[in-house]
């Protein structure tokens, strides 16, 4: 059996923290900004993380715990099932960081335009969800018509 956080639990936990956020500390829930602060803190040599820093730190920490205790690089479809495991860690390293330069480019990440820009309804974000599932459904398709 595939273990794995339920959305029904999952998506109001995540909601619980955007809306957290925003009434406690007045901060937008997003990973982009995250690297970016913690790239800036570094350049300027400040000890104090701000809440996106800390953010950050989570998101490698539990990543890591994860990797060390969880199942294992499985749930990736043709991609593991094709590659080995150095290959896949290398592209998925490359995607990324391909995937957060386009962000910091575009102004934002996926879940800043999805959950905290959605949340304020924030209309460039509703056009910019509305075309990442899209893209996403229709590289979906194409992929499962191409295997």
């Amino acid at each position: 059996m595939h273990q794995q956080l339920a959305w029904y639990v999952g998506g109001p936990l995540l909601g619980l923290c955007v809306v957290a956020l925003r009434w406690l500390l007045n901060e937008r829930l997003g990973a982009t900004a995250a690297w970016s602060d913690a790239i800036s803190r570094v350049s300027v040599r400040e000890e104090r993380l701000s809440v996106h820093g800390w953010l950050l730190v989570g998101l490698i920490f539990g990543g890591l715990v994860f990797g060390l205790f969880g199942p294992g690089i499985d749930g990736y479809g043709w991609l593991t099932d094709t590659f080995n495991t150095p290959v896949v860690v290398v592209v998925l390293a490359a995607s990324g960081a391909l995937i957060g330069y386009g962000a910091k480019l575009a102004g934002g990440c996926t879940s800043g335009n999805g959950l905290s820009g959605n949340a304020v309804l924030s209309p460039a974000s509703l056009v910019a969800t509305g075309t990442f599932f899209g893209t996403a459904i229709a590289v979906s398709f194409l992929i499962e018509a191409l295997i």
